[in-house]
């Protein structure tokens, strides 16, 4: 009957229709990292779920890392980012549009020009190559290592994209803090070496993230402001380390200050990532005040199980929804779902992105 998941759950100033959260997927359909109308398209055929979260959006030239992902920081990305949420609110749906800066995980030449690879502390990636549009598969460089005065700019770049997202006509925006990319850069103590305020204890590594969640929500408000995180996933080198369980416990706690409106916990261990362990989940939820967002390839009975446990109170689905984009519908129906042709997940132009029929469609 799925009761838990169909059912409309409130988040902060929003009603969500359901508790089915659309997961944010890089997508690399912004063509000189500026939304268009073929990306209105696509998030609005999406929009009966509960809660849409963007493909992950860069604040700065800097943040972009791969080719073709969308920004949000010119006039012409805010009026391409309003084409979308304005498709999105006409379809009765919610969005908000998740803040990820790269950091090290990328490549000059899906730069702007002027761009510099950035990261807390020049460590080598070893094992990941990055994508560049007419090149292939390329080495990635050595980050250069963040001054103080390179974390301030950032840290006003994660605001000001939240400002421009709110004029948007997002509902709110989501601080990504997990897979590797530059907040999780400064958490963890393998990408992060630093001597001064922002590295060495569990809260010099976490000052970047809660000095970029107090100005996110100083800029928007915290009833708008959510994060995803991701212990134990080994995305962009990283994984495991000593200290975790402090380390994201003391996180729980800065952002309950703050006042964040959800926690968003990444699991991709139906993917291939580790196991995330039943007592970082626990930990995690009992811990945080707001809404938890669980992910972790369910099926829709299953994230009606967890949701019914009180493990959760909003799941995301991530690969469902691109070959299903009336994925809600499906499981209120319980029909099958389509299976995504993973050729076309970060190909240019409509194939494998607008191309998938709806349950009612005639094909």
């Amino acid at each position: 009957m799925l009761d838990h998941l169909l059912s409309p759950h409130t988040l902060g100033p929003i009603t969500l229709k359901n508790r089915v959260v659309m997961a944010p997927m890089t997508r690399s359909r912004a063509e000189g990292n500026v939304p268009n109308e073929m990306m209105a398209t696509y998030y609005a055929n999406r929009a009966s779920a509960g809660l849409i979260i963007t493909e992950g959006t860069s604040p700065s030239f800097n943040g972009l890392g791969y080719p073709r992902i969308p920004g949000v920081f010119t006039p012409e990305m805010l009026h391409g980012w309003q084409l979308v949420t304005d498709a999105v609110h006409k379809q009765d749906g919610k969005i908000f549009l998740q803040i990820m800066h790269t950091g090290r995980v990328s490549h000059p030449d899906n730069l702007w020009t002027g761009g510099r690879v950035l990261a807390p502390s020049s460590v080598e990636m070893t094992q990941t190559k990055m994508y560049v549009d007419g090149k292939g598969e390329q080495p990635i460089p050595l980050a250069q290592e963040m001054t103080e005065d390179d974390i301030q700019d950032a840290t006003a770049e994660y605001a000001m994209a939240a400002k421009v997202a709110i004029d948007a006509g997002f509902d709110g925006v989501e601080l990504h803090a997990a897979n590797g990319y530059l907040l999780e850069q400064f958490i963890h103590p393998k990408t992060n070496l630093r001597t001064d305020q922002f590295g060495g204890s569990v809260e010099n590594r976490l000052r970047f993230l809660r000095d970029v969640a107090e100005a996110t929500v100083a800029a928007v408000g915290a009833d708008r402001v959510g994060m995803r995180v991701s212990p134990y996933g080994a995305f962009g080198e990283l994984g495991e380390f000593e200290g975790i369980t402090e380390t994201y416990r003391r996180l729980t706690e800065i952002i309950n200050e703050i006042g964040l409106v959800y926690l968003h916990l990444v699991d991709h261990e139906a993917m291939g990532a580790p196991h995330v362990p039943e007592e970082m989940r626990k930990l995690l939820r009992d811990n945080f005040r707001g809404t938890f967002i669980l992910s972790g390839g369910y099926d829709a009975h299953e994230a009606d199980r967890q949701l019914a446990d009180g493990n959760g109170d909003l799941v995301a689905f991530g690969r469902p929804f691109i070959a299903n984009p009336d994925l809600v519908e499906r499981f209120r129906q319980e029909a099958e779902l389509a299976i995504p042709d993973q050729r076309t997940f970060y190909t240019p132009g409509a194939e494998g992105y607008l191309t998938y029929p709806k349950l009612t469609a005639k094909v």
